[in-house]
C-alpha cells in the first residue's frame, strides 16, 4: 500500500523547528545549572539580570543555603535583603569583576551657605534625585545566615567624588553575617555593622576602603587577613557604637595601607561614636605612618581601643608609648575619660575566632569558605572534556576567558569550542557556594 507524504505549510514548519531549537536549548541550559538555586547575569545567559530580581525570588524563612551565583558584570543597582530572607548565600565569580555599585547618599538639603551642591543630585534625601526615597546603602542586608564571597561593593559617590556626606557601600543588621574575598569601597561610612550587640559578623581575606569612619557601627565583629584602605589625609577607619559588647571590633593580623594623601602621618585607628564601644587591633601591618596618638576623640569615652603587636612594613614593633588614653566629649556635657591603649598578651589570646564568632551556638562560617582542591586529570575525550570528581562537590563551574560557558553538577561537560590558546578554569563548589580552587586547562 501507498503511504502518502504529510504536507506542513512553511510557515508552520519554521516555528515547529524554532520550537524544538528552543525546546533543547531550555533543557541545555537547564541541565547547565544544576547546582545554583538562581545564576545572575547581566548579558542575559542567566536566570536574572539584577541581583535584586534574584533576591526577590527568594522564598521566605528558609533553614538552609539558597545559593546564588552572580557571574562578572557590572550591577547598577540598590539590593535589599528583607529580614524574612535568611541563608541567603551570594556568590561572585571575580571580585574585580563581579560588582555591585550605585551612586548615592544621604546628605540633608542644602542651606543658603552651601557652596558645594553637587552631591545634593544623588542624595536620597531629594524629591528630584534618581535615588529620591532609596534606602541609605546600596546594599541592605537585614535577614541572618547571609555569606556572600568575591563580589565588589561600591557606593559610587563615595569613590567618585572623594568626598562626603555619607555614602554607604553596605548596611548589615542581624546575626550570622559573612564575607569572604570581597572588596567595600566608599569614602565616607562605607559600611555601617548592626547596633545590637549581640549580632556577629566574620570577614576575612577582604578590601574595606574608605576615609571616614569606614567601618562602624555595633555587634561583635571580626575582621581577619585584611585590607583596611585609606584614602584621604587625616582618615580616620572605625567609629563604633558599642553599648556592653563582649568584644567589639577585632582586627587580626590585617594590613593598614593607603594612598599617597593617607600616608601624612595624620592617620587614625579609630573615634568613639556612642555609648561604650571597643576596637581592638592585634598582629596588625601598618604599610602607612599613623598619627603618634593613634585614636581621637569624638561623642563618647572608648571602653577599650586598644593594640597589641603591631608592626612596620619591615615587622618592627611599632612605638605605641604615645598612643592616646585620655578621652574628652564635644557638646555641651562634656565629658573626660581614660581608655587602655594595649592590651597584653594573655588578653591578646583570647581574642580568638572561636570566642568571638563560634561560642554562641557554634555558627562557623570559616567552614564555609574552605575551597575544594582543583579538579585533577582534565583532558579531552573523544565525547567530550571530563576530570576527576573532587568529593565534596555539589558541581563545577568553567570559565575560559573570565566567560563561564558551563555550570555542571557531572564530571564532563558538553560544551565544545575551537578556540585555541586560551585557557579554560575549572572549579568545584562546595555546599555552601564557595568556589574552590582552579583547576587549569590549556585548549
Amino acid at each position: 500500500m501507498r503511504t502518502s507524504k504529510i504536507q506542513f505549510p512553511k510557515r508552520f514548519s519554521f516555528f515547529f523547528l524554532l520550537f524544538c531549537i528552543l525546546g533543547i536549548m531550555g533543557y541545555a541550559r537547564s541541565q547547565q545549572n544544576t547546582i545554583f538555586h538562581a545564576v545572575v547575569a547581566k548579558d542575559g545567559t542567566g536566570d536574572y539580570t539584577t541581583v535584586q530580581s534574584a533576591i526577590d525570588a527568594v522564598p521566605e524563612n528558609l533553614k538552609s543555603p539558597w545559593l546564588i551565583f552572580v557571574k562578572n558584570g557590572s550591577y547598577e543597582e540598590q539590593v535589599i535583603i528583607p529580614q524574612n530572607k535568611p541563608f541567603i548565600h551570594l556568590i561572585g565569580q571575580d571580585k574585580e569583576r563581579t560588582i555591585i555599585h550605585l551612586k548615592l547618599n544621604v546628605g540633608g538639603k542644602p542651606d543658603a551657605n552651601t557652596k558645594d551642591l553637587a552631591y545634593w543630585h544623588y542624595s536620597v534625601h531629594n524629591p528630584k534625585s534618581v535615588v529620591s526615597h532609596f534606602e541609605g546603602a546600596v546594599v541592605n542586608i537585614n535577614a541572618s545566615d547571609f555569606y556572600s564571597e568575591n563580589i565588589s561593593y561600591v557606593n559610587d559617590w563615595g569613590v567618585e567624588a572623594q568626598n562626603g556626606p555619607q555614602a554607604l557601600a553596605l548596611k548589615t543588621k542581624a546575626d550570622r553575617i559573612a564575607f569572604y574575598n570581597c572588596k567595600f569601597r566608599s569614602f565616607q561610612d562605607t559600611w555601617m555593622t548592626t547596633t545590637r550587640d549581640a549580632d556577629r559578623h566574620y570577614v576575612k581575606e577582604c578590601w574595606l576602603e574608605g576615609a571616614v569612619d569606614y567601618f562602624y557601627g555595633g555587634g561583635n565583629a571580626l575582621v581577619e587577613e585584611s585590607t583596611l584602605y585609606n584614602v584621604r589625609s587625616g582618615s580616620v577607619i572605625v567609629a563604633p557604637c558599642h553599648e556592653s559588647v563582649k568584644y567589639g571590633y577585632v582586627f587580626r593580623n590585617c594590613v593598614i595601607d593607603g594612598n599617597e594623601q593617607a600616608a601624612d602621618g595624620k592617620l587614625k585607628l579609630g573615634r568613639p561614636w556612642h555609648n561604650s564601644p571597643k576596637a581592638v587591633y592585634i598582629n596588625t601591618l601598618v604599610k602607612i605612618p599613623l598619627a603618634p596618638e593613634g585614636w581621637t576623640n569624638m561623642g563618647t569615652i572608648p571602653a577599650l581601643f586598644a593594640e597589641y603587636n603591631s608592626m612596620d612594613m619591615n615587622g618592627k614593633a611599632l612605638d605605641l608609648s604615645c598612643r592616646k588614653t585620655e578621652y574628652e566629649t564635644g557638646g555641651k556635657e562634656k565629658r573626660k575619660g581614660e581608655c587602655r591603649a594595649t592590651i597584653t598578651s594573655n588578653e591578646a589570646a583570647l581574642y580568638t575566632y572561636e570566642n568571638i564568632i563560634k561560642s554562641k551556638d557554634g555558627w562557623d562560617p570559616r567552614s564555609m569558605m574552605e575551597q575544594l582542591p582543583a579538579p585533577a586529570h582534565i583532558r579531552w575525550e573523544q565525547d567530550g572534556l571530563k576530570w576527576d570528581a573532587v568529593p565534596g562537590a555539589l558541581g563545577y563551574v568553567l570559565d575560559v576567558n573570565g566567560k563561564i560557558v558551563d555550570i555542571t553538577s557531572d564530571t564532563q561537560s558538553l560544551w565544545k569550542s575551537d578556540m585555541k590558546g586560551v585557557v579554560l578554569l575549572i572549579r568545584a563548589v562546595n555546599r555552601n557556594g564557595t568556589l574552590g580552587e582552579q583547576g587549569v586547562y590549556y585548549l
